[in-house]
């Protein structure tokens, strides 16, 4: 395994990965929004398609920090839970009747 990789998959913490990628951050952000830069960062891997297991490859490893330094810049102008990535923020209570779902005859 290549030593970036080996490095890449010791990684858990928010801050370890702006770190290893060598993005600028304010702990302060990262302290109130790591769990949601790690979900966002997640997200934005799957949805490029990016296979962190090629992060050797020149491009992948630049991919891969564009997703992490968005996901992180994301929460430095909007907050979770405008984000609303956790699954208490999309559920609807099933006793609640939504305005919006009211239709008049």
């Amino acid at each position: 395994m290549n030593p970036t990789l080996v490095n890449f998959n010791t990684l858990s913490q928010a801050e370890e990965y702006l770190e290893f990628f060598g993005i600028p951050f304010d702990p302060q952000v990262v302290n109130v929004n790591r769990l949601h830069i790690l979900k966002k960062f997640s997200q934005f891997i799957r949805e490029n398609n990016i296979d962190a297991a090629s992060l050797t490859d020149a491009t992948t490893f630049t991919q891969t920090c564009d997703a992490l330094a968005s996901a992180y810049n994301l929460f430095t102008t909007s907050t979770s839970v405008e984000q609303k990535l956790f699954k208490v923020f999309q559920d609807h209570p099933s006793n609640v009747v939504m305005v919006s779902e009211i239709e008049i005859e």
